[in-house]
């Protein structure tokens, strides 16, 4: 590289150093100006402010005119129906989901079931030893062959006045005897058999063969889903709210699904333990796949008012003198906010039915946390 290329860069170097040197110049320049606009402008503010305090103490015309106006947004108060429901939680419930138990003692030498099975009414389900019964049976049905043999004859020499009447008696009573009895042995004998009480599912089977087994000894667990219901218990405030027939809605949170449904019947004992009452529900007839024990919530109307003022229970304030909402109204040409003294009834989702305000009142809805009473207010023109 010559000497005259040095010389152009050298040039262009310190072309860029200065310009740079200058535009720094210029940025801090713009900086300082900007605080002390600033700082003018603080000025002026607490001048105005002080200024406006020191009018409106003499002039309260001019502080009215000169409050702050808050931007707000207004609901107007009107009648309607309010209607309050209980919410609780249920669990459906079959009259016939049972233990069938054991109705001899001895051991099982049968199981004619497995879990899961559908069984008709009648069905086998399973069998217990019963040797010593039969042999009982074909000894009295032995004995009462030879009965029936020896009065048959004896009723006969009767019939043509041979023989004495205590024999008659005697064979007769004899025969009727080993009847009963026979009677008795076959009965005992079928409790040898356990048999399904009714149609369902067999949702689980609780004895193995070789078990021994005693009266009342749980065998299976029997579930039918044709007469189930839905039960909850109701706490005592609410007696006499509810009656048979009352609509229901039905929610079975784990189908994600609502029904209609109805009252089928009202407890009318306290259970002393959780001072609740029973509560019986019918199952829609349209649910599939019910299961016993499965969560159900039910909304149940408890409370119905009509040309009731209702109100968003957030815009109702609180303080030493009692609750409170805000108003809209027009003084002087300016729209204020006023405080209005109310009184909270019932509250359900969300909303309160209120007494202190008329249809018409336009309740300030949002920006009401920012107003006092008697500032000014301007509708969101948004």
């Amino acid at each position: 590289m010559n000497k005259s290329n040095y010389y152009w860069i050298g040039l262009v170097l310190i072309g860029l150093w200065t310009s740079a040197c200058s535009k720094g110049d210029d940025l801090d320049q713009k900086k300082e100006e900007l605080k002390a606009y600033k700082s003018e402008l603080s000025d002026l503010k607490s001048k105005i402010s002080d200024l406006e305090t020191e009018i409106s103490k003499a002039d309260p015309s001019f502080a009215r005119a000169n409050r702050k106006a808050y931007i707000v947004t207004l609901l107007e108060a009107e009648k309607s129906t309010f209607e309050h429901f209980l919410e609780v939680r249920g669990s459906l419930s079959s009259r016939k989901n049972v233990m069938v138990g054991a109705e001899a003692s001895g051991n099982i030498i049968q199981v004619s079931v497995q879990d899961g099975q559908q069984v008709r009414q009648g069905q086998v389900i399973g069998k217990i030893d019963s040797e010593r019964n039969d042999r009982t049976v074909q000894e009295l049905e032995k004995q009462l062959e030879l009965a029936s043999t020896v009065f048959e004859r004896q009723e006969k020499l009767w019939n043509d006045n041979i023989g004495s009447e205590i024999q008659y008696l005697e064979a007769k009573n004899n025969k009727e005897s080993l009847e009963e009895r026979l009677k008795s042995a076959k009965t005992e004998l079928n409790k040898s058999v356990i048999r399904a009480p009714f149609a369902g599912v067999i949702e689980e089977v609780l004895i193995k063969i070789g078990e021994s087994v005693q009266p009342g000894t749980p065998v299976v667990q029997l579930v039918s889903t044709k007469d189930m219901f839905i039960e909850a218990d109701i706490s005592e405030a609410y007696v006499g709210k509810f009656k048979s027939g009352d609509p229901v809605e039905v929610s079975f949170p784990s189908l994600d699904k609502t029904f209609e449904s109805q009252v089928r019947a009202v407890g009318q004992v306290i259970n002393t333990n959780n001072r609740t009452f029973r509560l019986e529900v019918s199952l829609p007839k349209t649910v599939e796949f019910a299961k016993p024990n499965m969560l159900t919530v039910l909304r149940i109307k408890d409370f119905h008012a009509d040309d009731a003022i209702i109100v968003p229970t957030n815009l109702i304030q609180k303080d030493n003198r009692g609750e409170y909402v805000y108003i809209a109204v027009e003084e002087e040409g300016q729209l204020v906010a006023k405080k209005r003294p109310v009184k909270k009834g019932m509250t359900y989702r969300n909303q309160s039915m209120v007494e202190g305000l008329e249809a018409g009142d336009r309740l300030i809805n949002e920006g009401f946390r920012n107003v006092s009473d008697g500032g000014r207010v301007k509708i969101s023109e948004v």
